[in-house]
Formats: C-alpha cells, sequence, structure tokens
C-alpha cells in the first residue's frame, strides 16, 4: 500500500475554504466530506481534511491557534517557477493572503509563501530537477 499524507486543518468557514482549495487546484472527494468536514484532494497521495471548529475539536482538546500564529508551514512542490507564482496569486485572489514572506529565488530553488482564508501557511517550491536528481554537479545559486 502506498503511503498517503491527510493534513487536518481547523476552519472557520468550511464552504470558502473548500472553494479556496479548489482554485488551488484540489479536489473535492464527496466520499469524505460533509457539513462538517471536507477531503480536498492534491495528489493520490496527498489529501487536506478541511475541519469545522467544532469537528476539530472531537480529535482533540488542544487549542486551536490564533490565526496570526504558526505551527507549521506546508510546503508544496510546483512543475516551475511559473506555477510558483501562479499558485501565491491564486491564493490571494481567492480569500488568501499572497506574499506572506517575500519570494525566496537561490537559482536552482525558488519559493514563495501564502496563507488560506484562515491563517494556515503554505509554501509553493519549485527545484531545478537535474538538482533534485543529483544529476547536477554543483548548486548554481541566483547569485553566482
Amino acid at each position: 500500500m502506498i503511503r498517503m499524507i491527510f493534513v487536518n486543518l481547523p476552519v472557520t468557514d468550511l464552504p470558502k475554504a473548500m472553494a479556496f482549495y479548489e482554485a488551488l487546484g484540489f479536489t473535492n472527494n464527496p466520499q469524505f466530506t460533509d457539513e462538517t468536514a471536507a477531503c480536498m484532494v492534491l495528489s493520490e497521495t496527498i489529501h487536506v481534511m478541511l475541519l469545522t471548529h467544532a469537528n476539530w475539536k472531537t480529535f482533540t482538546d488542544r487549542p486551536i491557534p490564533d490565526t496570526g500564529s504558526s505551527e507549521v508551514m506546508l510546503c508544496i512542490s510546483c512543475d516551475n517557477r511559473e506555477e510558483v507564482e501562479s499558485l501565491n496569486s491564486t491564493a490571494g485572489r481567492h480569500g488568501g493572503t499572497s506574499d506572506i514572506f517575500p519570494a525566496q529565488d537561490h537559482g536552482f530553488m525558488m519559493s514563495h509563501a501564502f496563507s488560506d482564508p484562515d491563517g494556515h501557511i503554505w509554501e509553493a517550491m519549485w527545484l531545478d530537477p537535474a538538482i533534485a536528481s543529483g544529476e547536477a554537479p554543483e548548486l548554481q545559486t541566483a547569485s553566482q
């Protein structure tokens, strides 16, 4: 069996959160969606479970952090630099916040962070395939 990851996120407005993730290219799996939760599928192995606060509290009694705080930054790989910037701008147009941090460009790798409507931070990232596969002999940074 292939290992999968299910990222569980508390959300204040489930329909708004679903629309945001659909705008980023996630698809809804209705088999695991109801009025308190939505399963948003990014790939065969990556799913984001959006949970209303009431539903979230059935899993843990730990407090939900304020939207201005952060516990994790979720990183999503992209096929190219353009997709990194496209996800960032799409997030801003659909209820999230683009440009949470300035874009980081290291030549062989580029990233740009945004948040969803509930303040969960995502970082879109591209890595040169030659670097990722080990084919490139050395890292070439933007400053070289």
